[in-house]
């Protein structure tokens, strides 16, 4: 019967098609080309033709990967396929591209798709690479509506003003012909892999923060504290837990030569651009006491050699080391999801890689982030947060005044005990993870190895993150090559701080 009915509906559609006005048919081809996609999406749940394995708890999940080849899939079919070439630039001269194709000679539903596929494109470029600069070469057109979208007042203000606070100047987008496309650049950074010495490495989260002494290249010490800074106004606290954190490492050590830190949140030259650690901190008091808060941290250690990194910078070089390999991309899965990236030279670059406003699910169901407005993103489903959402949908409640941490122990501790509901949480997670790695390789010029970290990958949870993510790798993207990495529980919890602790050079 529900056939029958959906076949009627089809065919007044069409005769509407026929008839109406070129609005209509446009209204109408928008509706269709929703109804083709969803029907895809069924098959894939369905276990049809495709068969792709999709995240168990989210069964509106649709993969931003597999959306953008079957964006480029219906352009292909249309014969009207138009190169268009997107790119982000920061003042310090990096350069990140993606190519992809748009409709040519679009109608109006085809143009309004060709914009939400760039827009798309553009958020992940703006988060994972970082820019002052929106270019768009080949479309004078989506130029245009990108730059109303990325606007103080458009429906991406949030990306505008964050773009605008951590360069410093208003974000702008540009359009040139598509053979002036920018090429891509890609400065490196010297940081890290630093063993010489007596050096303290911090780790601050939304939840505790680590610290640990590392003295010629063995870690002697390490620890973790609880604190809760998102919440604190006055920055002089957060540096005063930061101090404490360093006191306690360098205890253990006879003298202290460098320091390291990592952290949720954009640093540039170890200022705050930024970061949910200092949210509560008033705007008019973030660039006087909030931002150069770890250069009044560094006076405090009489000016030793002190550099702060992205938290998943520092996942990301402590695999690297661990596993002796380059081309690995670190996450980070904590209070929210931060990421991190070790070029095939072995070099942190200058790229943000804010996973955590990264867009990954395209479905209308999406949740939505609370600190940027947008839905879909990946701080909803590999972190804390995103733990805590598919435990309800699993049936594993929690009173709303119980604390996100202590909401993931107890998910994590029914696992332990093999309750299929909490493993339901951690499978989901890592089917979901699969597909964004994937996603991921769009963007980045080698991903070998991708190593998971953070507090909702301890235990047996980490484990079934790791094994569903490269099931979806294997049977769905296997030209990628790609695999996911879960290290020991150590380190996965502390190895952050201890990657920290090499970022600096002593200068002799």
């Amino acid at each position: 019967m529900l056939e029958k009915i959906r076949a009627r509906v089809y065919c007044i559609f069409y005769q509407c098609f026929e008839s109406g006005t070129a609005s209509t048919r446009s209204g109408v081809r928008c509706f269709l080309l929703k109804e083709v996609i969803m029907a895809h999406y069924r098959t894939l749940h369905n276990g049809g033709k495709y068969g792709y394995p999709m995240p168990c708890l989210e069964h509106e999940f649709r993969p931003a990967v597999l959306e953008h080849r079957l964006f480029r899939a219906f352009v292909g079919k249309s014969g009207r396929a138009m190169p268009l070439k997107l790119a982000v630039a920061t003042p310090s001269g990096q350069v990140v591209t993606v190519d992809t194709v748009v409709y040519g000679n679009p109608d109006a539903a085809e143009f309004e798709a060709n914009v939400r596929h760039a827009e798309r494109l553009v958020k992940s470029l703006l988060w994972i690479a970082g820019g002052s600069r929106i270019i768009v070469a080949g479309s004078d057109e989506l130029a245009a509506a990108l730059a109303k979208i990325y606007s103080p007042d458009g429906e991406r203000a949030f990306d505008y003003a964050s773009m605008t606070k951590i360069y410093e100047m208003p974000l702008a987008v540009e359009a040139v012909p598509f053979e002036d496309a920018p090429a891509a650049n890609e400065p490196q950074a010297g940081l890290g892999r630093h063993f010489e010495g007596c050096r303290v490495g911090f780790d601050l989260g939304a939840s505790d923060r680590k610290c640990a002494a590392v003295q010629d290249g063995k870690v002697v010490f390490s620890e973790e504290v609880v604190w809760d800074p998102s919440k604190q106004p006055d920055p002089a606290w957060h540096r005063a837990g930061i101090n404490d954190s360093i006191r306690r490492a360098a205890a253990h050590l006879p003298r202290v030569d460098a320091i390291g830190g990592s952290a949720a949140g954009v640093y540039i030259n170890n200022r705050v651009r930024m970061a949910s650690l200092f949210r509560s901190v008033p705007p008019e008091r973030f660039e006087q006491d909030a931002a150069p808060v770890f250069e009044f941290v560094r006076e405090d250690w009489q000016g030793v050699p002190f550099a702060v990194v992205n938290d998943g910078e520092a996942a990301a070089l402590a695999a690297s080391v661990q596993l002796g390999r380059n081309g690995i991309l670190g996450a980070s899965f904590g209070s929210s999801m931060a990421g991190g990236y070790v070029n095939g030279a072995g070099c942190i670059t200058g790229r943000l890689n804010e996973l955590a406003f990264v867009p990954v699910d395209y479905s209308e169901s999406a949740p939505r982030d609370e600190w940027s407005g947008d839905h879909g993103c990946g701080v909803n489903y590999f972190s804390q947060q995103g733990a805590a959402r598919l435990a309800a949908n699993a049936g594993l409640l929690f009173s709303p005044e119980v604390p996100l941490p202590q909401v993931l122990l107890g998910i994590q501790a029914y696992a332990e005990e093999g309750d299929e509901r909490a493993l339901n949480v951690f499978r989901s997670i890592g089917t979901a993870f699969g597909y964004t790695v994937a996603g991921f390789c769009d963007f980045y010029p080698v991903i070998e190895t991708v190593v998971i970290m953070g507090r909702v990958t301890s235990g047996v949870g980490g484990d079934l993150i790791g094994q569903e993510a490269n099931r979806v790798l294997a049977e769905v993207f296997p030209e990628l090559k790609t695999t996911v990495a879960v290290p020991d529980d150590s380190l996965r919890r502390h190895g952050q701080a201890v990657a920290a602790a090499t970022l600096a050079e002593i200068r002799t």
